[in-house]
């Protein structure tokens, strides 16, 4: 609770002015554990540490909803160890959040294709989804097994599925409609993507949804970022014109 505090010291953007919807990018895992002389794997247990602290701070701050890119469909070409671990961490992180956020009133979601990983792991998935079915506060969406090209894909075949059925007219199709074939169906717009690590890309991550989002990249790498960093990138966002292709 100490940690998730120290962000007072610098200064906060009033609730009202908060982006609704925020995109995380955890990104660097392995780099910070390869610049400490440790396995890439104990990279991703601190990365996990950070991830339940940052949620659980962005809750408290009232944000409406927040996507954690956790494992994208393109992970599965990293070497197996590092695969089984995180599947690991994963594993920890849904006991321990059936053990502690229930008090927090928090909605978990997943995107993302879950049938390749293991029985085990869905059926912890599904209990812990169907755990948080009553609350009604921020929407915390775990990007797992996602890619947004094998999203919007998803999407369009079955677009196309109600076409050939006659439940849909061609004519009929719009941005809307697709927008309500994807995985954050109903959730509000994506605002603003956070991607720590030095990286400068949004690496197959909710492109529909990032049409009008602003952007925000440090140096850091995830291990090391804190409440801080995100209130850093809260007070920039605030500054930000956004005029939607307007003027």
């Amino acid at each position: 609770m100490a940690k998730r505090k120290a962000a007072e010291s610098i200064g906060l953007v009033p609730a009202e002015r908060l982006p609704q919807h925020v995109g995380i990018i955890m990104d660097g895992n392995g780099r910070w554990a390869k610049k400490r002389g440790m396995p890439r794997t104990m990279g991703h247990v601190q990365g996990a540490k950070v991830f339940k602290e940052i949620s659980l701070y962005c809750a408290d701050r009232g944000l409406k909803a927040v996507t954690f890119y956790a494992f994208s469909t393109e992970n599965w070409k990293r070497p197996a160890e590092e695969v089984d671990a995180l599947m690991i961490i994963l594993r920890d992180y849904l006991v321990d959040c059936l053990e502690n956020f229930r008090d927090k009133n928090v909605r978990v979601r997943f995107l993302g294709d879950i049938k390749p990983l293991p029985d085990s792991l869905k059926d912890m998935i599904s209990e812990v989804a169907t755990s948080y079915n009553d609350h009604t506060g921020m929407i915390l969406n775990i990007a797992l097994n996602y890619g947004s090209r094998a999203e919007i894909v998803r999407c369009v075949k079955d677009i196309a599925q109600k076409v050939k059925d006659g439940a849909l007219d061609v004519n009929d199709i719009t941005e809307q409609t697709v927008s309500d074939g994807l995985y954050t169906a109903g959730q509000p717009e994506l605002d603003f993507i956070i991607r720590p690590s030095g990286e400068y890309r949004l690496s197959n991550f909710l492109m529909w949804q990032a049409a009008y989002a602003e952007f925000w990249y440090s140096d850091i790498l995830w291990p090391d970022f804190t409440v801080n960093d995100l209130e850093r990138a809260f007070c920039d966002y605030d500054k930000r014109n956004r005029r939607f292709g307007g003027i």
